[in-house]
């Protein structure tokens, strides 16, 4: 993992991990529940942009190795690994 990356990637995952034991505090004071939601989506808006951050270090590091080697089968695996975090992020649930 790029340095960079890894810091950045670290300090946002604290602050989701500080955002979760505030929701899970809320939720057991019952506070508001507009105010829970907002939190829970706070979380999420932050889970997504460490996801970014994540996304942004595979396809520089592994995804752009794998191109590199010109083998196919690593070639196939990693897009097949995009596609499935497409999925994972666009399809299923909904």
């Amino acid at each position: 993992m790029k340095a960079f990356i890894k810091r950045r990637s670290l300090h946002r995952a604290k602050i989701v991990r500080g955002q979760l034991d505030n929701l899970i505090e809320m939720i057991e004071c019952e506070e508001y529940c507009v105010d829970i939601m907002t939190q829970s989506l706070a979380i999420q808006r932050a889970l997504r942009s460490l996801n970014k951050l994540i996304l942004e270090n595979h396809m520089q590091t592994h995804l752009a190795d794998a191109f590199r080697t010109g083998d196919k089968a690593q070639q196939d695996q990693a897009l097949a690994e995009l596609v499935k975090l497409y999925e994972l992020h666009n399809v299923r649930g909904r």
